[in-house]
């Protein structure tokens, strides 16, 4: 509990223990209003001061002036007629109570948020005279060495320079096994070193870095409202004006027929009375709180599992996800591709290991999976080979000249661009992708690369079809054998292979075309920008650290594990179900208590017990949203 909140705790009981007191004293009039005044305003004076500072701003119609004007109101009633001032402190002090449950269920849902924000550091250590000193990450430039000692978060991203270490990422992954990283391998910020001293070359800017991209968009989350967030939004602008004529009605229009028609005197206090308690009850408070609160609360409980969302409305169009199209590479599989065959042709002069010197050397400068195989593989990388006019086909293969041989490596659309387009190549029935070799126009061999499943992809898979996913559909640039063979093994059906970068996307807008259901495309956010930018909800799997992802993606997961998809798309529906839970039931109370006070069943305590009860359960139940 926070200051403010421990303050306005006091102040509740410091009001509840006079209002007591004052119960069993008997003064004359004049001197209990002048008693009661002291609860009513320990109590409420933020009440009416913000309801002073409405009408001031011309923004006067929300439920501080609804409470202002119905306990003035009472208290009126209290000194011309019925001489109880119990209601109107009661009334003020039960709406407090209900502030206080709100403001608690914010700040559990905002630490939550909060644990995220730690990932933000506060210093990086610089070494200057063989002693360490700490600046300001926004001081320190790209290429600075920096050290980071067990303990300390890593403050800007970069590449181990010396040292080896575990790192804790689970403030960004959601994941409590540590990972561990060494001379050479790149590191972002936000990870905890747990041991191990380590000396960074940082790569990027403060700003720029991974945990600062991170924390503007869970900050900025909240700019995006959901449409159920809108509704509420304009349902309080009309619902409130609306509230405070039929109050105004409910106080004159009865009195004035019952005189007209029945010749009866009128009854201004009985109506008055009943008008102030149908403003208590009308306050919209519970809906007004909940359901912003409903979606925050989802946020935050998403982002603790390591699953970014950007706001509240991909959030709601994430629980209407029927479809769900996934890239293969990166996503489904490891995207770790080993050689597991070289096989020159019949009237090749290479042998198997000429055909890997020359295809590795020809990727030499790639930053691709492929390309990277190929080098492991090969081993020799730096032998004096020269290569020149490298030249990279999107959706063939690479085009370079390695010590003065052309060499073309890369699909059958490249072998078809290299020896015209009748070349056709037999290849054995091995599941993995092909990589032809072409060497001077003349056809060499081909290498099989197999890439490696995810432990979790088939019950990810499976999970998504529990989580109400009807439609699972597998999109790759790779052949169709080895697409087959991973779609049967992951239980996929719907299966496009051979595809382009602009193929994916034509054919995701083909799937938007031919339903109506909302449709989410999950790939690796580098490569498939494109694709996340143009379906319903873009997914970005495996996208720790990177700009496309965050930049193009709606959902980020921390992660590159594929269960994390059905685990979003659990934590929206659940989200939207509380959401409705509340509008729902809210709105049904509002209504009920309204007509019963309208024609005199309910009175002012049980107004503001419905109020502060509606608002207080509403609360409750969305928290609910922060556990999964």
């Amino acid at each position: 509990m926070n200051k403010k909140q421990r303050n306005n705790l006091i102040r509740i009981i410091v009001a509840a223990v006079l209002l007591i007191v004052l119960h069993f004293v008997h003064l004359d009039r004049p001197i209990m209003l002048v008693c009661y005044m002291v609860p009513y305003l320990i109590v409420g004076y933020d009440i009416l001061k913000k309801a002073g500072k409405g009408i001031v701003n011309r923004q006067p119609l929300d439920e501080n002036l609804l409470m202002a004007i119905a306990t003035i109101g009472a208290i009126a009633l209290a000194v011309y007629k019925t001489g109880d001032f119990t209601e109107a402190v009661a009334v003020m002090l039960f709406y407090q109570v209900g502030e206080l449950f709100q403001s608690y269920a914010v700040g559990k849902s905002r630490r939550n948020i909060g644990e995220l924000m730690d990932i933000r550091p506060d210093y990086a250590n610089i070494e200057e005279d063989g002693e360490l000193t700490k600046v300001d990450p926004d001081e320190v430039e790209i290429g600075t060495i920096i050290i980071v000692q067990p303990g300390e978060k890593i403050p800007i991203d970069g590449i181990v320079e010396e040292g080896k270490a575990s790192l804790d990422t689970s403030a960004l992954t959601g994941e409590s096994v540590p990972r561990s990283v060494k001379e050479g391998d790149e590191v972002i910020s936000g990870c905890i070193n747990t041991n191990g001293v380590l000396k960074i070359r940082t790569t990027r800017e403060f700003d720029e870095s991974t945990a600062s991209k991170i924390l503007d968009l869970v900050e900025n989350a909240s700019s995006r409202k959901a449409r159920s967030e809108n509704f509420i939004s304009r349902f309080a602008r009309v619902y409130t004006p609306i509230v405070v004529i039929c109050a105004v009605l409910l106080a004159i229009v009865p009195p004035i027929i019952s005189m007209a028609a029945l010749g009866i005197a009128p009854n201004w206090g009985t109506w008055i009375y009943r008008a102030l308690t149908f403003l208590v009850i009308s306050c919209p408070c519970a809906l007004v709180i909940s359901i912003p609160l409903s979606f925050f609360a989802g946020i935050g409980g998403a982002s603790r599992e390591g699953i970014l969302v950007k706001g509240s409305n991909y959030l709601e169009a994430l629980s209407k996800v029927k479809t769900v199209v996934m890239d293969k590479t990166g996503t489904l599989t490891r995207g770790v591709f080993e050689v597991t065959g070289i096989y020159p042709s019949a009237d090749s002069d290479l042998s198997e290991e000429e055909i890997l010197h020359l295809a590795a050397h020809a990727e030499r400068h790639s930053s691709h999976p492929i390309a990277q195989a190929l080098r492991v593989a090969f081993g020799k990388e730096h032998d004096g080979c020269e290569v020149d006019d490298v030249e990279e086909i999107a959706g063939h293969g690479i085009r370079a000249k390695v010590d003065g041989k052309l060499v073309c490596i890369g699909n059958q659309k490249m072998v078809r661009l290299a020896l015209g387009n009748d070349a056709d190549v037999a290849t054995a029935d091995i599941a993995g992708t092909v990589i032809h070799v072409i060497v001077d126009g003349k056809y060499e061999g081909y290498i099989i690369i197999s890439d490696v499943i995810k432990e979790t992809s088939a019950e990810a898979i499976r999970k998504m079809r529990e989580a109400g996913v009807t439609r699972q559909v597998m999109l790759t640039g790779d052949g169709k054998a080895v697409a087959e063979e991973v779609g049967s093994q992951l239980g996929i059906s719907e299966i496009y292979s051979e595809l382009l970068p602009a193929d994916k996307v034509s054919k995701v807008e083909e799937l938007l075309e031919s339903g109506k259901q909302c449709l989410a495309f999950v790939g690796d956010g580098i490569n498939d920008a494109p694709v996340l930018s143009r379906a319903d909800i873009g997914i970005a799997m495996g996208a720790l650290g990177s700009d496309a992802a965050i930049e193009a993606a709606d959902v980020v997961l921390m992660d590159d594990d594929p269960l994390k998809i059905a685990k979003a798309i659990r934590i929206s529906r659940k989200c939207m179900r509380i959401v409705h839970e509340n509008i729902w039931f809210a709105i049904g109370i509002k209504v009920l208590c309204l007509l019963l006070c309208a024609v005199g069943l309910v009175g002012m305590w049980a107004a503001i017990f419905a109020d502060v009860g509606v608002m207080v359960l509403a609360v409750l139940n969305a928290i609910r949203t922060l556990f999964v």
